[in-house]
């Protein structure tokens, strides 16, 4: 929604003070510069990212109009699936995960949290990690470094959609300026002729650069940039269950391992503590009476 705001809030003003300047507003209703400056710089995207990127793009894009993936009650929800976790690896040991590990979605653990089962990045993220520790004998640091690296590699790939709308929005100048190049080739041809005639092709030749700036630092570079941040901010999610994973590796109880996941969240997303309470509660009510 804020994306929506913005580039009305963009828009409006630009116009509006151009309209306040005595502007005609007609005269920026250049169709052929349009189709230059986009095309073009829709041609180079196309030619510069391989189709997953451009697919990525795409929905990200659309993402940001559906608000956040990852909302507080489906944090309350994923810190309540690790307890779980960690509990039966307490109880029960860490070989009594390996069918829940093997199939999800028939698993009465992770079949208790439906909204996130369907999450299949971040539950095969649980898994991998959980099926390393069950069959790697691996120490926290070891696993710690492990999951960095797994981490980096997947904000890194997450992150390539928005950095290559960045990129294009940092061509839109350089179109602009080729739009304005042809439209003066077209100025330079009609000379000799109707001198009205040389000072709209003029006006739209500037048109054109005008439009390639103002697509690059009011739309597209900022829509860039909130499809940064949004990836940033789901990858807590994943940065939650390392930090969760490394705490009961290194031998705390499932509330505390679970605590040390809640305050790596974002305040703005993160679940009270209370909350957490509540829904453990609620889930011990519904097993006894069960």
């Amino acid at each position: 929604m804020l994306v929506v705001i913005g580039s009305l809030v963009v828009l409006s003003c630009v116009l509006g003070g151009y309209l306040l300047s005595h502007g005609h507003i007609l005269a920026l209703w250049q169709p052929s510069e349009l189709m230059i400056i986009g095309g073009g710089a829709m041609g180079a995207f196309l030619s510069a990212n391989p189709p997953k990127i451009v697919k990525g793009a795409l929905q990200n894009v659309a993402a940001l109009f559906k608000g956040p993936t990852y909302r507080k009650q489906d944090y309350v929800d994923l810190l309540s699936l690790l307890y779980d976790i960690f509990s039966v690896m307490r109880k029960q040991g860490l070989l009594a995960l390996e069918s829940h590990i093997e199939d999800p979605q028939s698993s009465s653990i992770f079949g208790a949290y439906p909204r996130l089962v369907n999450e299949h990045h971040l539950i095969e993220f649980i898994t991998d990690c959980l099926r390393l520790m069950v069959g790697g004998n691996m120490n926290p640091h070891e696993l710690e470094q492990l999951l960095e690296v797994e981490l980096e590699t997947h904000h890194h790939e997450a992150e390539a959609p928005a950095l290559a709308v960045m990129k294009m929005a940092d061509a839109l100048p350089g179109f602009g300026i080729v739009a304005a190049v042809l439209g003066i080739v077209t100025t330079m041809s009609q000379l000799g002729g109707d001198t009205s005639q040389i000072g709209e092709h003029i006006a739209g030749a500037l048109v054109g650069t005008f439009l390639g700036i103002l697509l690059c630092y009011g739309f597209v570079g900022p829509l860039a940039a909130a499809m940064e941040s949004r990836v940033q901010e789901d990858g807590k999610a994943f940065e939650c269950v390392k930090v969760a994973l490394l705490a009961s590796l290194r031998g705390y109880n499932p509330k505390v391992s679970v605590e040390f996941a809640r305050k790596s969240l974002s305040p703005q997303a993160r679940p009270n503590f209370q909350d957490f309470e509540d829904h453990l509660k609620d889930a011990a009510r519904a097993g006894a009476a069960a």
